[in-house]
Parts: structure tokens; C-alpha cells; sequence
């Protein structure tokens, strides 16, 4: 950890100074990367969407920012991500679609931490080819944030789980570095910044999506019928929310497939389906979460809608778990 790295880790849960943050950021990745090339995973999300409008503040054209559609994305999201970064920002953007690749990597993995670490893994090795192909490209940018870092047990922390972009990452990376600019900031505290770069609301505010993505929402092995099954549900789920004005309560809110099957009933004939649960949850920091109260009308009709119109899920249950003692994520 380099002297600058040390002032900024210090800063860790003082209140945020916002436009002295983005100049000193802006200037320690000049100072990181000089006129050499950054290659950034993007995700679309919050925290990769502030990095790539602070990397392109920083370096402009020396960026390239990475989509890569690993096949756990939500339904339609490939298509908004690139639509939004190629159109409104104008970054370079490089859209790949690697679903059957990293569904066949992670064929018959069953292991959370296994199978985080196989995505991660496999997510370093996409980039280094796209490095490649692009020329000479030193540097991995990514959106790491200050609770990536605490639950992956990095700096004494109690290990809670492997984060794709910290504990997943494998050692022999082919890039001299990585450019983590938000990497001592809470999820609060990018919102903010994101905000004060003049990205629109709707991107700011989006709900976290975790880099592996469904992945890590879709319990036991991945197939490509489990997860269609859940991109299914999960819109469903959000789609609802945002009808009945309860989006506006809660900072993440998805479904989970998961892996258990029941016996149910449709148009009067047995059908066995997989278990689908909905969580919905209130934090500011993601260190602690508490659970929304839902309307038990609303969960009801949620379940009944699902289980109706979802081709190979039959019933729903309700996560009611604060973090801690469980995590946000199932996996």
C-alpha cells in the first residue's frame, strides 16, 4: 500500500468530502497510470459506473470499458447497459457475450466460494484476451468497494465471503495493476459521487447488482434453464415493486432460485417446480441490512403471479433474514 493508498484507507467512515474526493482521485489514478491504458470490467452497475465516468474524467481515450454478458445477467440487461454507456456517455464500450463459456467453466460446481472464485477467475481471463486483441493495454480497472474488501476477510477482517473482484481474483493476473478507485468508499458514499459527476439519477440509484451476477442468486449448479427460470421471477418480483411505488423503500430487492423443488398444481395437473424466494431489504452502508416490510397483500400476489407465469416454479417464500446475522446475498 503505497502512501496514497494509506491516506485514503484512513478516510474510511469520515464524512466525505464529494468534489475534494473526485479531485484527488481523478489525480492519484493520472499519477497511477500515467498515459498507459486502462482495461475496466463494467458491470453496469453503480459502483462500475462511477469508476468508468472517474477513470474517463482521468485518462479519456486510454479507457476501455469491458461488458461482459456472462449469461447471469438480468433479463434485458445487456441490452440497457450498452444502450446507456455507448449512447449517453459516449465511452468505449466492448460488449461480449460469454454465456456458454462460463456456464461450461462452471459446470458441476455446486460450492458458493468455488463457484464465485470460478467466475472471478474466469472474468481475469476474458479480459486478458480482450487486452490483447485491443494492443497493449496495462491495467485492470474495477468497481471494488470498502464492504468487498471486509467480507472478503482482506486487511484482518473476518472472511464472510469471496468477492468475484477481491477473494475470487486469481494470483497470476496479466496486467501490471489494478485501478480501484472507489475501493475505500461505502455504497452510500459512491452514490454520492456518482451524483456530483452528473450521472443521472437512475443509474445512480440503481440496486446493487453482485459481479457474478444471478450466479449468485441461483443456488447449486448453474444451467441455463435455472437461470432463465430466475431472470423470469426476478423480473416479475422487481417489476411489481416498482408498480406498487415499494421500490422507493428498499436499496435491494431480487429473487433467488432456490434449488429446491415442491409439488404444485397448474390448470388442475401435478407439476414439480423449483422454490423461488424474494428478498427485499433496507441499507445505506451494506455492512448491516434490515428486511422492508413488505405488504403481506403485495407477497402475496408477487407469489401467486410467479407461480402462475413462470414455466418450471411452483412456489414462493419470503426472506425475512436482517443482515447480520444472514448476508444480502444467498451466496
Amino acid at each position: 500500500m503505497n502512501q496514497a493508498e494509506k491516506e485514503r484507507a484512513a478516510k474510511v467512515g469520515k464524512k466525505l468530502n464529494v468534489k475534494a474526493y473526485i479531485k484527488a482521485e481523478i489525480e492519484a489514478i493520472r499519477a497511477q497510470v500515467g498515459d498507459k491504458k486502462v482495461l475496466l470490467a463494467m458491470s453496469g452497475g453503480v459502483d462500475s459506473s462511477v469508476c468508468a465516468v472517474l477513470l474517463h474524467k482521468a485518462i479519456g481515450k486510454n479507457l476501455t470499458c469491458v461488458f461482459v454478458d456472462h449469461g447471469c445477467m438480468r433479463l434485458n440487461e445487456a441490452k440497457e447497459v450498452k444502450k446507456v454507456f455507448k449512447g449517453k456517455f459516449g465511452i468505449n464500450l466492448i460488449q461480449i457475450d460469454a454465456e456458454k463459456r462460463f456456464l461450461d467453466k462452471a459446470k458441476g460446481i455446486t460450492d458458493p466460494e468455488l463457484k464465485r472464485k470460478c467466475i472471478g477467475g474466469e472474468f481475469i481471463r476474458v479480459f486478458e484476451e480482450e487486452a490483447k486483441k485491443l494492443g497493449r493495454i496495462e491495467f485492470l480497472g474495477q468497481g471494488t468497494i470498502y464492504p468487498d474488501i471486509i467480507e472478503s476477510g482482506v486487511g484482518g477482517h473476518k472472511a464472510v465471503k469471496a468477492h468475484h473482484n477481491v477473494g475470487g481474483l486469481p494470483k497470476d493476473i496479466g496486467f501490471e495493476g489494478l485501478v480501484e478507485p472507489v475501493k475505500y468508499l461505502y455504497k452510500d458514499e459512491v452514490r454520492k459521487v456518482g451524483t456530483a459527476l452528473g450521472i443521472p439519477d437512475f443509474m445512480v440509484q440503481r440496486q446493487p447488482f453482485p459481479g457474478p451476477g444471478l450466479a449468485v442468486r441461483c443456488l447449486g449448479e448453474l444451467t441455463k434453464e435455472k437461470l432463465d427460470i430466475l431472470r423470469q421471477a426476478d423480473f416479475i418480483f422487481r417489476d411489481e415493486m416498482h408498480k406498487a411505488g415499494l421500490d422507493k423503500k428498499a436499496q435491494q430487492f431480487f429473487a433467488i432460485n432456490t434449488n429446491v423443488k415442491s409439488v404444485g398444481v397448474k390448470n388442475g395437473a401435478r407439476t414439480f417446480g423449483y422454490v423461488i424466494a424474494i428478498r427485499a431489504i433496507s441499507t445505506s452502508q451494506f455492512v448491516k441490512a434490515g428486511v422492508v416490510p413488505l405488504p403481506f397483500a403485495f407477497v402475496t400476489k408477487v407469489a401467486e403471479k410467479i407461480a402462475t407465469k413462470v414455466k418450471g416454479a411452483n412456489r414462493v417464500v419470503w426472506d425475512i433474514t436482517p443482515k447480520p446475522p444472514a448476508t444480502i446475498e444467498w451466496e
